[in-house]
């Protein structure tokens, strides 16, 4: 990875001039002018020492630099930074790096030996998966595949929040479907799932026996919910977990009531006003939180409570990194949550990724209607209308942190006008040419011995550029969670490609080996853009049709 070849050089040149303690950041420039590269250390260390001015520490640093034109050149500019243009033929032997470890090509060391839970979805078992479980879903999944291709050892969970009033009013809901008072409270989940619901269980259990049970009712509601709705649905948008844990059980297996005495332990519980409360004590949140209310029938945990055992729960299991992906109704759970995780000692050690809302919109007008819920879309209707493919790449397209609208009318268009397509197309025409390179009698056996040294076009060089960033791109959504850099890595890549395609005759049998070494090229392109299209669990078809004509094979 070029971007960790120059941090090194640059340490060591930081070293040399005795700043060993600052650690260097390399970051791509966004116009070539600058180079490929740049680091703003010296301006970071002027402000720091304020004993010269950030271009002549730039100038030193650059001096110190280890010369290395074959790997890359080092400048500086007046206001202190430090630019790296790579060298063509490091470009070139980069071609043959990524198809020798076609595959593996991505794959960094930083999560070695560390085991990470991505925490996702976890929806209610109230009702079918919903626009909001897509978003954090495919987040959370392609997040947990770019942490297992940088070396992490990751689990995949799924929190269900059985217990509590929902599952009560889910309890009433199905009783009023079945026409059976209870309590004299109406439920308040509608829609014909309820009424599917209602006959599911009607038929595998003698439901007149809790009908001043609610709560009971709500619970096996809940547990059919998740096997015949939710499981269904997370196969068919090829979601897998590797467990599922019940807050149900938490309760009863004496976990709840455990991490009550926990914090007791640490002082960290007040009992006043007939409950038991968190003292967040400032910091994180100077406000005091309700572990355990009074209630008419007894005492009460708090979610809250349940959440701060959970959490103890995931750290005995041996975690070095929890992430939760959390709907934008939990905001406001999370300061709480940091203040019971730095109490507790592990606050360096979760990460809380809140993801927000998303609108379904067609002709610039919200859509809401939905024949099975009556008020809103689910997830699997939306797949069924625009293919799995389109909605995981679309709901990762945009930063967790900010609202999302979902433009149906782009995600049914199958032309190049839908990114997803344009990424795709890419992919399949890299398959076509090759697949004509060989009916033209050349042998892709020979692409791992062609003269990449030929490769010297602009549009060729400014390609391999961009190939040779998906360890970086890895990398940082390791560290930054930003899935959303994935989709856009692709799309500019796919842009970068067809470029090469336009400008550069791939197969000319008169100069076999220029054909060669753009075969070698295409090979890489096709592997890039299938690892990264792997990465966000979106296909990667070998053949396409022709989409509109806007690019011909």
């Amino acid at each position: 990875m070029i971007r960790k070849v120059l941090r090194e050089h640059l340490s060591k040149a930081m070293r040399e001039a005795g700043y060993e303690e600052v650690r260097p950041e390399v970051l791509p420039t966004t116009n070539t002018r600058f180079g490929d590269y740049y680091s703003t250390v010296a301006l970071r260390l002027a402000r720091r020492d304020s004993k010269q001015p950030p271009e002549k520490t730039a100038k030193f640093l650059v001096a110190k630099l280890a010369k290395k034109e074959e790997i890359f050149k080092a400048d500086f500019t007046p206001n202190g930074f430090i630019n790296f243009s790579i060298s063509p033929s490091f470009l070139q032997a980069q071609v043959q790096e990524i198809i020798e470890e076609d595959e593996n090509f991505g794959r960094v060391e930083v999560g070695k030996d560390k085991k990470v839970q991505v925490e996702f979805i976890s929806a209610n078992p109230t009702g079918p998966l919903t626009l909001g479980n897509g978003r954090g879903g495919f987040m959370g999944d392609a997040l947990a595949n770019c942490l297992e291709k940088a070396s992490f050892q990751v689990e995949r969970e799924y929190y269900i929040n059985d217990t509590g009033n929902q599952i009560k009013t889910l309890g009433f809901s199905i009783l009023d479907v079945l026409g059976i008072k209870a309590e004299d409270r109406k439920g308040l989940y509608k829609g014909e799932y309820i009424v599917e619901l209602a006959k599911l269980l009607q038929k595998e259990t003698d439901i007149e026996r809790y009908r001043l049970k609610p709560y009971d009712v709500g619970g096996r509601g809940a547990e059919v919910l998740l096997k015949e709705f939710i499981k269904p649905a997370l196969a068919k948008l090829k979601i897998d977990f590797d467990a599922f844990v019940s807050e149900k059980h938490l309760y009863e297996s004496g976990k709840v009531a455990a991490a009550l005495e926990v914090l007791r332990k640490k002082g960290l519980v007040e009992e006043r006003e007939g409950a038991t409360w968190f003292k967040a004590g400032g910091g994180v949140e100077d406000k005091d939180r309700v572990l355990v209310r009074s209630d008419v029938g007894g005492s009460e945990p708090t979610y809250f409570l349940a959440d701060i055992a959970y959490h103890l729960d995931k750290f005995e299991r041996g975690f070095d990194r929890v992430i939760d992906l959390w709907g934008a109704d939990h905001a406001g759970y999370v300061q709480r949550m940091r203040a019971a995780a730095v109490a507790l000692g592990f606050d360096d050690k979760l990460d809380i990724i809140i993801v927000q809302l998303v609108r379904l919109k067609e002709g610039g007008k919200e859509v809401r209607m939905s024949k099975r819920t009556g008020t809103f879309v689910t997830l699997e209707e939306l797949v069924d209308k625009v293919g799995l493919d389109v909605a995981r790449f679309f709901f990762i397209s945009h930063a967790a942190n900010t609202h999302m609208d979902f433009d149906l009318k782009v995600a049914r268009e199958q032309s190049l006008k839908n990114p997803v397509y344009y990424v795709q197309y890419a992919h399949a025409r890299c398959a076509s040419i090759l697949r004509k390179a060989q009916e033209e009698g050349f042998s892709l056996e020979d692409l791992s011995n062609s003269d990449t040294s030929l490769l010297k076009q602009p549009a060729e060089l400014a390609l391999i550029k961009a190939l040779m960033k998906l360890p970086e791109i890895v990398e940082d959504i390791s560290q930054n969670y930003a899935v959303h850099l994935l989709p856009t890595y692709s799309q500019i890549t796919a842009d970068l490609f067809h470029k090469f395609y336009e400008q550069a005759r791939v197969i000319d049998p008169k100069d076999k080996g220029t054909s060669l070494a753009r075969l070698a090229l295409v090979m890489a392109t096709k592997i890039i853009l299938r690892n990264s299209l792997r990465l966000m669990g979106v296909s990667h078809p070998e053949r396409m049709e022709d989409l509109s004509g806007e690019i011909n094979n």
